[in-house]
């Protein structure tokens, strides 16, 4: 499926906070596709958690190509010596064999998901034990597709902030209020903020 940007939606945005003004005029946004099955998503995360970028991407190569592929099945049927072979934490494996479990038992039904408003997803996924409201809200846009998830744990959303807003950090009652703000572009603004920060 395909994440959209209209504009009628950048409009809408810098109506909202014009602020994003000059980042709509100047940043080329290109829709991007969203869905995929949610357990591989869901371990992927797992697996990037607290590594650098080309790290992560290693580790990950490694877990997929276990025989037979990366299923909840191969996972919960491989060794733990194979699994931390592969450059993962015992708590790593712990997880991804939670998630793996989740999805045999038919927990990670991303149908059902897709018709729960976000802050029960975020809910119903936060339950799973390594997966953190950052992870359930990324989730929420590469995975479902949400437009309003403006994910203020994140920080190069943060840092996209300071630089869009020359200051240097936000007290939680202002990252709620822009929050607030760019309601309901949350997403499009999330978008805007990480190509800031990297323009930087």
């Amino acid at each position: 499926m395909r994440f959209g940007i209209t504009d009628g939606d950048k409009r809408l945005l810098v109506s909202r906070m014009p602020e994003f003004r000059a980042a709509v005029e100047t940043i080329d946004l290109k829709p991007f596709e969203y869905g995929g099955d949610l357990f591989y998503e869901l371990a992927h995360s797992i697996v990037s958690q607290q590594l650098a970028v080309r790290a992560a991407e290693a580790v990950f190569a490694r877990v997929k190509s276990l025989p037979g592929g990366l299923t909840p099945a191969n996972l919960l049927a491989a060794d733990t010596e194979v699994l931390r072979s592969c450059g993962l934490s015992a708590r790593k494996v712990e997880y991804l064999r939670g998630i793996a479990q989740a999805a045999l038992a038919g927990e990670l039904d991303a149908a059902r998901l897709s018709q729960m408003p976000d802050a029960e997803v975020i809910d119903a996924l936060v339950k799973l034990k390594g997966v953190g409201v950052w992870t359930a809200e990324m989730l929420l846009i590469f995975c479902f597709g949400r437009r309003d998830v403006l994910s203020t744990a994140d920080l190069g959303i943060r840092r996209g902030l300071e630089i869009l807003l020359d200051r240097s950090g936000f007290a939680p009652e202002e990252l709620a209020e822009i929050r607030r703000r760019v309601s309901p572009c949350g997403t499009l603004a999330s978008l805007y903020l990480w190509r800031i920060k990297d323009r930087r």
